[in-house]
């Protein structure tokens, strides 16, 4: 069944071209093509274009079809274009003639557009769930860490004294700025664009605002064609969220790897959480973060392939939009299954104590004796030159303390403050 049949048959190799995989993919949309249904059917009626009676019968179907949503059962087989199609079939084999009238006064393009929406909206609370999680993580093992002192690095060289509540909680308030770029994905999806039909409304007397509240969305994209242009927009908007996050957890994942190796060897994980060599027996791979980290930059690819498939698009449907789907679904639930895994992984982490007792981290210590001596009253500018000079000399023996007391530092490390300001935005 197609919804733009009217009576002819597409030569088989076009029909396979042109829904490529959109079957498999649409399964995602199920759901939400039915909250669509049931939203569009209640406005149907309240415009007299359904009776009662037939919204009765069209809502009892469409529960009766989100059932076997719900329980798994529900499929698309090949006969089927897309989601939409294999919803009406359906819904007119458990209502008849009823069924038939759903379509009226809308288009696939605005079905497949609020579907889109709100898979989008609940895609992004899940994503944000996780990435609280992880965030929690982060903030228990900075509380649980912060007095462990390891080398921060500059240009890859030994700069000055970090530790891991430093460490930790960087990558914790890292994540509150992907939850902003989160939140703004999600109030771009929540504009409802039923009702725009193709891209140029309908002149049936419709009640969009009827069908925003049904719903849930904040409020409508009220311009037919704006509606139809958030095409390409919407997943282009969910991608910058979704690179924000993994680039992110791509960061932690390329630290991770290097402060696992023997050069390092500032933290471990058991080996049952590492993978071994063929060939070489003392290996402890940390491939758990090696394909998180190319995972994530995948997804942080995904904006650059979304402008190239819809840069200079003229304005209404292209069928190249189609190709967008994929993409966006594959990106969703390779980042859902970082977070995950980043997460588990974080669960186990064995963090080394004593790591700067080796004297080639001695020159960490010089920018602390620098301010030592401008604590004491020398110009800045001297201090440095004097320390220079000694270290040039080979006479520089630093004293081990650190004291950062200002907010931000390793000796206030400002979890609190950290955990409200995600709280303010999540």
């Amino acid at each position: 069944m197609k919804l733009w049949d009217k009576g002819y048959t597409t030569d088989n190799i076009v029909e396979r071209f042109t829904v490529g995989k959109d079957r498999e993919l649409d399964l995602k949309l199920a759901k939400h093509d039915v909250a669509g249904n049931r939203a569009h059917a209640q406005m149907l009626e309240s415009i007299g274009l359904l009776t009662a009676e037939e919204l009765a019968d069209i809502l009892k179907g469409l529960d009766q079809i989100s059932k076997t949503i719900e329980e798994d059962t529900f499929t698309i087989e090949e006969q089927f274009e897309d989601v939409h199609s294999k919803v009406e079939f359906e819904l007119v084999k458990l209502i008849g003639e009823a069924g038939k009238k759903i379509h009226s006064a809308r288009s696939r393009n605005d079905q497949v557009l609020v579907d889109l929406h709100l898979y989008v909206k609940e895609e992004i609370e899940t994503i944000k769930a996780l990435t609280q999680q992880l965030f929690d993580t982060y903030l228990q093992l900075a509380d649980k860490h912060k007095s462990i002192l390891i080398p921060g690095y500059t240009h890859m060289q030994v700069a000055m004294p970090s530790s891991f509540g430093l460490w930790f909680s960087a990558y914790a308030e890292a994540l509150i700025d992907d939850v902003i770029m989160l939140n703004a994905a999600y109030r771009i999806a929540d504009q409802n664009p039923l009702g725009s039909a193709a891209g140029y409304g309908s002149s049936f007397p419709i009640n969009r605002t009827m069908t925003t509240e049904l719903l849930g969305f904040e409020t409508m994209k009220y311009n037919v064609v704006a509606a139809q242009m958030s095409r390409g927009k919407l997943e282009k908007t969910l991608s910058y969220a979704l690179a924000s996050v993994a680039g992110t957890l791509s960061k932690f994942s390329a630290d991770v790897c290097l402060y696992m190796s023997q050069n390092f060897n500032f933290i471990g994980f058991p080996k049952e959480l590492t993978t071994g060599s063929s060939i070489m027996p003392h290996k402890q791979n940390p491939d758990v973060f090696e394909l998180m980290r190319a995972k994530s930059n995948k997804i942080q690819n995904l904006p650059n392939e979304i402008t190239l498939l819809t840069n200079n698009l003229t304005s209404g449907y292209h069928r190249d939009f189609q190709l967008l789907k994929e993409s966006m679904m594959d990106a969703v639930e390779t980042l859902k299954d970082n977070l995950k895994v980043c997460n588990f992984m974080l669960q186990h982490i064995i963090v080394k104590d004593g790591i700067l007792d080796n004297d080639i981290y001695d020159y960490l210590y010089s920018v602390e004796e620098v301010n030592k001596l401008v604590m004491n009253g020398m110009s800045f500018r001297d201090a440095y030159k004097q320390l220079g000079q000694e270290i040039l000399a080979g006479n520089f023996k630093p004293e081990r303390a650190v004291n950062h007391t200002h907010e931000g530092s390793l000796g206030n490390l400002c979890l609190d403050e950290i955990r409200m300001k995600m709280e303010r935005v999540r």
